[in-house]
């Protein structure tokens, strides 16, 4: 759907939805936004873009009222406003949706859409207008959603369009969207972008701040890159490439695809039958996983988050027990917990880099060459005995990170003091150089600059070279399909099949992840797909 032309015409004449004019924010001697101006155009799809610290976060959460500027105006429609909180930012007509929903989970959608937002002091009034207006949003902006249903009852595609139609409901004319598609299956995405072209094309403005840059490319009209706390440009979207965009935010040449030869699959390193997780409330995670993975091989897990995939790697790497048959090089692993944990796992030759590095992997106030240390302290080159070595650590440290390119390379620093694409370089950096025989790596990438995925990339397929066996878990289809050699696909704690990453695309995977299955190489009928989808995500007509 496009505007038509008067529309167009229209916006074209009309005052920028928003301007920013000088705006400047520190945080101590951090120069967050320096002197930044940008002009968003009523009626279109913003995209922002730069590298983690590159400012955007601060800038919209100074354009929501989070935090005020230092320096700077900023105008909406044309008129100057003040914005010292998210209250007046709504009275403003801006709307943000979060990337982790701001969503009571026992409350129903219709209960969510009113909160904060009632009329009067009896709620029943409130309740019937919202049920009024959100039919009628339904119908305009194909936000179709029960509006009685627990939001703990629905999946995170719905839940993100109980978050939008929050923002309508309080008239939103400009909405904020931050990493939009982190959790939403390709399928979902894609009818997020419709929403997003429908609000458009009816006069909203969208600003869109994502590090996809594949999203920017198909769903933006302009895009505004920012680097090091500055505006280094904005562009039509039409007129320039992912490739000119990475280079914008980093400032040299970015290698965006995965450079790798074919792999050459040796033995089988680990065999996974009928694993079985249930959590303390009695949930069952896993529900009889198989799986293998060889030497010289990488098998992806693709899955949306929160369907299993993060408790395969915790029983693997020992931080969970389980039941079933997990065989290491031929050997048996105990699954119990009684006699097996992370450091047996170490001892056999597993290295677990986990999917969040700041509350598994590091411990933010130690120092680099102690969280290099850690799982490892008791390494002869470490010292013996009770004793350490801190020289030899330190002096170990310093290697690790010239070669892993962290930055500052400083081994005195404290890890809550690297950015995050340097804290994984850390973690990744430990992991990988005790040359374990099977590296389980969750998320590599989250969160991380393009410059640093690039660099991370790179060390992963190096170890798959050098004949190690690697299982790699990620949100993104994008780094799953460039990096792995196999991949399988989890939905509800089961195995729904495995693809060859030549054989298949974002689509069929988005639709296995979806929990639905048909065979390799058929050609599903996407009608009944579609209405097997609406069913999933709980649509009403």
């Amino acid at each position: 759907m496009t505007q038509t032309a008067p529309a167009a015409e229209a916006a074209a004449d009309a005052p920028p939805a928003i301007e920013l004019r000088g705006i400047s924010k520190s945080f101590g001697p951090v120069k967050a936004n320096k002197d930044i101006s940008l002009n968003i155009r009523r009626g279109t799809i913003h995209g922002i873009i730069g590298e983690n610290g590159a400012g955007k976060s601060t800038l919209m959460s100074i354009l929501y009222g989070f935090y005020k500027a230092d320096r700077g105006e900023i105008l909406i429609g044309g008129k100057p406003v003040d914005i010292p909180d998210s209250q007046a930012a709504i009275r403003a007509g801006i709307g943000m949706v979060f990337q982790h929903f701001k969503l009571v989970e026992n409350f129903s959608v219709l209960e969510n859409v009113v909160l904060g937002a009632e009329q009067g002091g009896l709620l029943r009034p409130s309740l019937a207008r919202a049920r009024t207006l959100l039919t009628q949003l339904a119908a305009e902006y194909e936000l179709n959603v029960d509006p009685d249903a627990k939001i703990e009852n629905l999946g995170v595609g719905m839940q993100q369009r109980v978050e939008i139609l929050k923002a309508l409901y309080r008239q939103a004319d400009i909405l904020i969207l931050d990493e939009p598609t982190g959790v939403l299956t390709p399928a979902e995405a894609d009818h997020l972008f419709r929403i997003l072209r429908g609000l458009r094309d009816e006069g909203k403005t969208i600003i869109l701040i994502t590090h996809k840059l594949r999203e920017i490319m198909e769903v933006t009209d302009t895009v505004s890159v920012m680097r090091r706390g500055e505006m280094t440009g904005t562009v039509k979207t039409s007129e320039t490439s992912p490739q000119d965009l990475a280079e914008r935010m980093v400032g040299r040449e970015v290698l965006l695809r995965v450079d790798k030869a074919p792999a050459t699959p040796g033995e089988t390193v680990l065999d996974v039958k009928d694993l079985r997780v249930v959590d303390d409330k009695g949930v069952e995670r896993l529900r009889g996983v198989s799986l293998n993975v060889r030497a010289g091989e990488i098998l992806g897990i693709a899955g949306v988050a929160g369907n299993g995939q993060s408790e395969i790697l915790d029983v693997l790497g020992g931080t969970c027990t389980a039941t079933g048959t997990v065989l290491m090089n031929g050997e048996e692993i105990d699954l119990s917990g009684k006699h097996s944990d992370g450091r047996s796992r170490r001892r056999r030759g597993i290295a677990h880099v986990p999917e969040d590095r700041q509350r598994l992997g590091l411990i933010m106030d130690f120092h680099a060459w102690e969280n290099t240390g850690f799982g490892y302290h008791d390494d002869p080159a470490y010292g013996s005995g009770i004793l350490m070595n801190n020289a030899a650590l330190r002096e170990d440290t310093a290697g690790k990170m010239e070669r892993f390119d962290v930055r500052p390379p400083n081994p005195a620093l404290a890890a809550k003091n690297f950015s995050g694409g340097n804290q994984q370089k850390i973690v990744l950096a430990r992991e990988i150089e005790r040359n374990p025989a099977l590296l389980l790596v969750g998320q590599p990438t989250r969160g991380v600059d393009i410059g640093a995925i690039e660099f991370i990339h790179q060390r992963i397929v190096e170890l798959r070279d050098a004949g190690k066996a690697i299982i790699l878990v990620s949100v993104e289809l994008e780094e799953i399909l460039a990096l792995s050699d196999r991949i399988a696909v989890i939905f509800d704690g089961r195995i729904m099949g495995e693809r060859l990453p030549e054989e298949t695309d974002e689509r069929e995977l988005g639709l296995l992840m979806a929990g639905i299955d048909h065979a390799p190489g058929d050609k599903p009928d996407w009608q009944v797909v579609e209405e097997q989808l609406k069913s999933k995500r709980g649509e009403v007509n």
